[in-house]
């Protein structure tokens, strides 16, 4: 069974709502409105061990660290008529996380969502219904959806919104220890992006780009550090590149590793000797779609 993990919003019409958030646009007078109110509650994971056995658990989206940033966005044709995001970590962004308030005049509309991981430096601009980005160096691990809304009248309405994992992992581990000159990892993809369309999860860029990982464990022990990248397919081959690097950015050794296979919503672990200068042998595995479960392969 396919691995994954969702999150379930739901749109309400009511009679009436209190705004937790500012529209980032003024609508005209003397059109009628109605009050929305949308609801990002719950998530359910599944997971596939190696017995084949499949378990599911639901929690509340506010319990799962991952995503502490949740963006929702309205749209009409291509002008944005409302913008809110919430941090988990401001509580004067929302009463509750993951509940939004907001008046909506009658319309058809495009609505995104966008529930992301968040650090510090990290710089995401949401710009259309097609089109979202990190500007910043890393891509962080994104859920997205997008749907259509129309509002007919002020009666209550119920709509499902499910947010989905819309990257890629790659996870560095090293079979060696780590030198005293070696600070820093910088990890170069081949192909893919940083920016995606938020309607089909697809990256929207595919020249590739770098990331660079200073790992947190001591000299003398084996690291393990990660990076996202957004696929132009659900499954896309690339190299990857391995530059051991000083502190001060000099690359003391160059690994190469071909023709690796990422997956949306899957994570590819790499293994082999990081800090050992030696050349990087062409690697042949297969891929699924899970994301608990890793596909390893070692160099």
């Amino acid at each position: 069974m396919r691995n994954s993990i969702i999150f379930a919003g739901m749109l309400l019409l009511a009679a009436s709502c209190s705004n937790e958030n500012e529209s980032v646009e003024q609508f005209v007078d003397n059109q009628a409105f109605a009050p929305v109110t949308i609801r990002v509650s719950d998530f359910s994971m599944s997971f596939e061990n190696l017995t084949s056995t499949t378990q599911t658990r639901s929690t509340d989206v506010a319990s799962y660290n991952g995503l502490k940033v949740i963006t929702l966005a309205f749209y009409s044709g291509d002008t944005k008529v409302y913008e809110s995001t919430q941090l988990r970590s401001d509580e004067t962004t929302y009463t509750t996380f993951g509940h939004f308030s907001c008046n909506l005049p009658i319309g058809s509309y495009k609505m995104v969502v966008i529930g992301r991981d968040l650090s510090d430096g990290d710089i995401f601009t949401l710009t259309s219904p097609t089109e979202a980005a990190y500007t910043s160096e890393k891509v962080r691990e994104t859920f997205s959806a997008v749907q259509d809304v129309t509002i007919s009248n002020s009666s209550a309405q119920n709509l499902t919104v499910i947010l989905s994992r819309v990257v890629s992992m790659l996870k560095i581990v090293s079979n060696d220890n780590r030198t005293a000159e070696a600070a820093q990892i910088k990890t170069t993809f081949s192909a893919g992006g940083k920016s995606f369309n938020p309607s089909t999860g697809l990256a929207t860029s595919d020249k590739g780009f770098w990331v660079i990982n200073h790992p947190s464990t001591a000299v003398g022990a084996t690291i393990s550090v990660f990076s996202y990248a957004f696929l132009t397919t659900d499954e896309q081959e690339m190299d990857i590149t391995l530059e051991i690097q000083d502190a001060d950015g000099n690359t003391l050794f160059t690994k190469f590793i071909p023709n690796v296979i990422l997956k949306r919503n899957r994570k590819t672990t790499l293994t082999g000797p990081v800090f050992t200068p030696t050349s990087v042998a062409n690697s042949s595995f297969s891929v699924d779609t899970d994301w608990l479960d890793e596909l390893f392969v070692t160099f």
